[in-house]
């Protein structure tokens, strides 16, 4: 009981995502479906996705899909380097760095 009677509510358990979370999340999605930005938004960088998900979708037609290319390519390499990191390097880098390009 509380000091005012009334009974105290228990601790809300909020769901917490580790860095190792984070970092398999968005180098699986880099590296299955880079050119969509989807692991920049998974990061947090929503300006860097809406630039790859806009080079990939706008720019395929008058490049043939050679923009879409290029951003899957990015969106690769991107998932290699975080799936090949430590998590206290990915933390470093990209949760508590917030840099958002390689």
């Amino acid at each position: 009981m509380e000091e005012n009677g009334l009974p105290s509510t228990p601790p809300v358990n909020k769901p917490s995502t580790s860095p190792s979370d984070k970092k398999l999340a968005a180098g699986l999605t880099a590296v299955l479906l880079g050119s969509l930005g989807i692991h920049k938004f998974i990061l947090g960088y929503q300006t860097q996705g809406i630039i790859m998900l806009l080079i990939s979708v706008v720019g395929a037609l008058p490049t043939c899909g050679w923009s879409a290319g290029a951003m899957g390519v990015i969106g690769l390499v991107e998932g290699i380097i975080y799936l090949t990191k430590t998590d206290e390097e990915f933390d470093a880098m990209y949760v508590t760095g917030r840099k958002p390009w390689f």
